[in-house]
């Protein structure tokens, strides 16, 4: 991750205590739900209310810093990958979240068989499945 003053200085953004705790959280432990950064930011920062900090993931995400993906039955999560349409597994025994890359490699990486007059620009792909040290715990 570049330095998180520059990111917000580049898109234009003031920077605070808790952007920067939360940039640095969410780029500290990829795929982490907002309870989680909210732990990392307060122990970097100090105080940071559980709302302030939604609301700076929620203002990062819509502004394109941070990626937040929502797999089906489970709490949001966010990253700092952003920008190249990558897709995630997820283990269904441990919930572990990893990245993997397009299959095609470039945006939308997928053909929908009917685009019903969109114009797609990102495809979002999870599979889900079982990781390694949940399959050798087996």
């Amino acid at each position: 991750m570049t330095d998180p003053a520059d990111l917000l200085r580049k898109h234009g953004l003031p920077i605070t205590a808790q952007r920067l705790g939360v940039l640095r959280a969410v780029a500290a432990r990829p795929h982490a739900t907002a309870d989680a950064i909210a732990e990392d930011v307060r122990s970097g920062i100090g105080s940071i209310s559980r709302q302030a900090v939604y609301n700076a993931l929620g203002m990062l995400a819509g502004k394109g810093l941070i990626r937040r993906i929502q797999p089906s039955g489970s709490a949001a999560l966010y990253e700092d990958r952003v920008g190249d349409n990558h897709h995630h597994l997820i283990c269904r025994t441990c919930g572990t979240t990893a990245d993997v890359d397009c299959a095609v490699g470039k945006a939308p990486c997928l053909s929908a068989s009917n685009n019903a007059g969109f114009r797609i620009d990102e495809a979002e792909v999870i599979y889900w499945g079982t990781c390694p040290d949940c399959l050798t715990k087996a």
